[in-house]
């Protein structure tokens, strides 16, 4: 399952588009309608799943796409053409998506983790332990947005958006101990989850 997260998680993450952005950026840079029209048109819906991702609903989600695109447009002036556009607007929703959740909700130090919690979290090194069945990219997505928002933001942040924990601090104002536990119990439970989804197909008896 871990491999198969790692998998998606490449899929998600941005491809620079530097070709087809460079006269489009300039454009906007020069307040250009239509060039801003055509930035919303190519990444709306990218940003839209990086807020749904984060976000508590899907008119939480349409706020936060709103804002971001009123910042990536504000801010435009302040992309230098170094590294991937896409990349530097996705940077923008993330920010815009955690100030949003700080404004909603505490993270909690996990305490108490016992030997199955720890069993679960560790990654796997033997994929077919999981059986034969492999769950599918939306399977794994589904289970991931049923995970306590609490832990679905910190494994989202460290597995799909690649932030080290000392960078989920200082975006969430948390301690480094409170997000290793969160992702450390995110993991057991959507773990268990993958397990059970894996017995239901398989009939294979679940980990105890």
């Amino acid at each position: 399952m871990t491999q198969q997260i790692c998998n998606i998680a490449s899929n998600i993450i941005v491809r620079p588009l530097a070709d087809l952005f460079s006269d489009i950026i300039r454009r906007c840079k020069q307040g250009d309608r239509k060039a801003q029209e055509s930035v919303y048109n190519l990444l709306a819906g990218k940003m839209f799943s990086v807020c749904l991702r984060y976000c508590a609903n899907y008119e939480e989600a349409q706020d936060v796409l709103h804002d971001g695109f009123v910042t990536v447009f504000t801010k435009m002036g302040q992309f230098q053409n170094e590294g991937s556009f896409e990349g530097w607007v996705r940077r923008i929703f993330v920010n815009h998506a955690m100030e949003q959740y700080r404004n909603n909700a505490k993270l909690t130090v996990v305490s108490g983790l016992d030997n199955n919690d720890r069993y679960f979290a560790a990654p796997e090194e033997d994929e077919e332990e999981w059986g034969a069945y492999q769950l599918t990219e939306a399977e794994l997505l589904a289970m991931i947005d049923e995970l306590p928002p609490q832990y679905k933001v910190i494994f989202n942040l460290y597995v799909i958006d690649g932030l080290s924990h000392r960078e989920i601090s200082e975006k969430l104002e948390i301690s480094e101990g409170t997000s290793r536990s969160n992702l450390l119990r995110a993991r057991s439970i959507l773990q268990k989850m993958v397990n059970e989804k894996v017995s239901s197909m398989t009939g294979k008896k679940q980990c105890k």
